[in-house]
């Protein structure tokens, strides 16, 4: 038997423990697993005659959970009604009848993938079951 240790900054959650969990045990080979989302970080005790650590990594990789932990770049979205007003992402306005309180406003459209890049948890296939 033997141990790896994958550093994963992208697992922040416990369905990203569930989720690498369930990658790691398809693997045959894998006999024991420490996944952790507070230490971002990963260890698999496998048998050597059946897997090796580069597949293990090669598995994570792919599922998108080693690397860096990747942010959405603001996108260039003209605000409604404004022609020739500069891009924004997030719009900030402070109304003169209050002059304190400061709104958000973000309109994106949905095109059926998460808001942020969350490994695992893509739109769901559909199963047909007829």
């Amino acid at each position: 038997m033997k141990k790896a240790i994958y550093e994963t900054p992208v697992i922040y959650g416990d369905h990203h423990v569930l989720e690498v969990r369930r990658l790691l045990s398809e693997i045959p080979g894998v006999i024991d697993m420490y996944v952790s989302s507070a230490f971002r970080v990963v260890e698999v005790t496998y048998d050597e005659s059946q897997t090796n650590d580069l597949q293990i990594a090669q598995k994570l990789d792919a599922a998108g959970y080693l690397g860096e932990w990747t942010l959405p770049i603001e996108i260039a979205a003209k605000p409604q009604g404004e022609e020739g007003a500069p891009a924004f992402f997030r719009h900030t306005q402070t109304y003169e009848t209050v002059r304190h309180t400061v709104s958000f406003s973000q309109r994106i459209s949905y095109s059926g993938r998460p808001l942020w890049p969350c490994p695992g948890m893509g739109p769901i296939p559909k199963v047909d079951e007829s």
